[in-house]
């Protein structure tokens, strides 16, 4: 079964944790929890646009982009499928991507990725076993 969506964008929710001493007036921990995903089963056609963290396990027909000033994290998960571009801080990749990838900060490219399509990065981490079909284009400074 797949699921098809014309534009999706990722919340993020806001978990706030605290501390056994917060009652005795201790400051309290506060942390962010990303719980956005697109699993397996799920295809996505149409672009996202996302804040914080994003998981994608399923497929994606369309570009992936942070927003604006955000410091966010793309990991696209070893069965996951982006046939279209990236856009994002930070990504980690696993699984495949037909096109452009372009990030500002930190790539890293695990021994499943495959990649069809230039990779505009920052610095970039790429593990043996990593396929790359396309340019790597160093940015002297973020984009």
């Amino acid at each position: 079964m797949a699921v098809k969506i014309g534009t999706w964008t990722a919340l993020l929710i806001l978990v706030i944790l605290e501390s056994a001493g917060a009652a005795a007036g201790q400051e309290t921990l506060k942390s962010r929890m990303v719980i956005d995903q697109a699993g397996r089963q799920v295809v996505i056609q149409g672009d996202i646009l996302f804040s914080g963290g994003l998981f994608i396990d399923g497929k994606v027909l369309g570009k992936v982009i942070a927003e604006d000033g955000a410091d966010s994290l793309l990991t696209l998960g070893q069965n996951g499928i982006i046939e279209g571009s990236i856009n994002a801080p930070k990504a980690v990749i696993s699984g495949r991507l037909t096109g452009d990838i372009h990030s500002r900060e930190r790539i890293e490219l695990t021994e499943t990725a495959h990649i069809q399509g230039n990779i505009h990065y920052r610095l970039i981490e790429i593990t043996a076993g990593a396929t790359v079909s396309g340019q790597l284009i160093h940015q002297q400074t973020a984009e």
